[in-house]
């Protein structure tokens, strides 16, 4: 079984519900920067990614001095361990495979806090226990994926200067916050304290995968130093650089999106609910259900793609994440699972 979604090279698929991506798509402006960026693929890239950071700077509101970027949020997942080298690291679960996946590369030990499936999986005050002076990082996610939810601010705001205290890095993956709103985000967290490392990507937001753009805020200097010298010279292409300047000035395709999102998934939601499959609370792009049908099978059969999360740690058989899509595409699914 793939440890991602998206795996449409080895299934015939013909709607992926796997993968968590806009569905709106790409926005035409950000097709003819890519377009534009085949005139300079003859030049190296910009090392110093100067005007991709000046325009982040200013999509955000933070100093570019904050910011680094790297080839899709899983290489900075990667280059902030190699930078830091923790030696014991938190993982919440379930959550993103590729927290683990990076911790696994400089042989971290990886203690995992067990989200409740009883209170929908959430971060709670009692992650504190297992936060102490021998733990060096704690990867969070807001919202979380697979389950769609976000941290609860003020909670978060009293773990971060618990982990202050205890000298310990927390690492926030906010790449899915643009579905839900920025009012949500952490971003503000990142003047205050010089432990916490955001990191999200143009990825999801802009259906734009296979470009491979991410980015982290961070305010210690130091930090960035460690980071930036785990990752590779030229690793920002110029279509990345290209498409990321336009990215960062689409405020207007962001709330469209988050509106859109909103309607589709509640629509969605009611209608799974009355197919009686359990569905967990999501803010995201994609609803995690569970069903004792063996929905991924079935639904594969018929060219549908969804996220089978049974090797997701913390869940198991029987759970699925369906991405949210456009309404005619969620009703094909929908009715797919009514006739099952």
């Amino acid at each position: 079984m793939s440890i991602h979604g998206g795996d449409v090279y080895r299934n015939h698929v013909d709607i992926d519900f796997s993968i968590n991506v806009n569905p709106l798509g790409t926005p035409e402006c950000v097709k003819e920067a890519l377009h534009r960026a085949v005139e300079i693929c003859g030049k190296y890239p910009d090392m110093e990614a100067e005007r991709l950071g000046e325009a982040v700077s200013t999509f955000l509101g933070v100093p570019k001095e904050y910011l680094l970027f790297g080839n899709g949020a899983s290489e900075l997942f990667m280059a902030i361990v190699h930078g830091i080298k923790p030696k014991k690291v938190v993982i919440p679960v379930p959550s993103f495979y590729g927290y683990e996946y990076a911790a696994k590369a400089v042989d971290s030990e990886m203690i995992y806090y067990e989200m409740n499936q009883e209170n929908n999986f959430c971060v709670t005050e009692d992650m504190n226990r297992i936060l102490t002076e021998d733990v060096d990082l704690l990867f969070l996610a807001n919202p979380n994926n697979p389950i769609g939810n976000l941290l609860d601010k003020e909670m978060i705001k009293k773990l971060l200067l618990h982990c202050r205290d205890k000298g310990i890095y927390v690492v926030v993956d906010e790449c899915f916050i643009e579905f839900c709103g920025n009012q949500f985000s952490l971003l503000s967290e990142t003047r205050k304290s010089e432990h916490l490392i955001l990191v999200r990507a143009f990825t999801k937001i802009f259906s734009i995968p296979g470009v491979r753009l991410g980015y982290l805020v961070c305010k210690s200097k130091a930090v960035h130093t460690k980071i930036a010298g785990q990752l590779p010279e030229w690793n920002i292409s110029c279509f990345a650089q290209e498409a990321g300047c336009i990215c960062a000035k689409q405020a207007e395709f962001t709330l469209k999106t988050k509106n859109y999102i909103e309607n589709e998934r509640q629509f969605m939601e009611k209608r799974l609910i009355q197919l009686e499959l359990r569905t967990f609370p999501s803010v995201s792009n994609f609803i995690t259900v569970y069903s004792d049908k063996p929905l991924y099978d079935k639904l594969l059969k018929r060219g549908i793609l969804i996220r089978d999360c049974s090797n997701f740690r913390g869940l198991g058989k029987g759970f699925y994440r369906i991405a949210v899509k456009s309404r005619e595409e969620n009703e094909i699914l929908l009715k797919a699972i009514e006739s099952l």
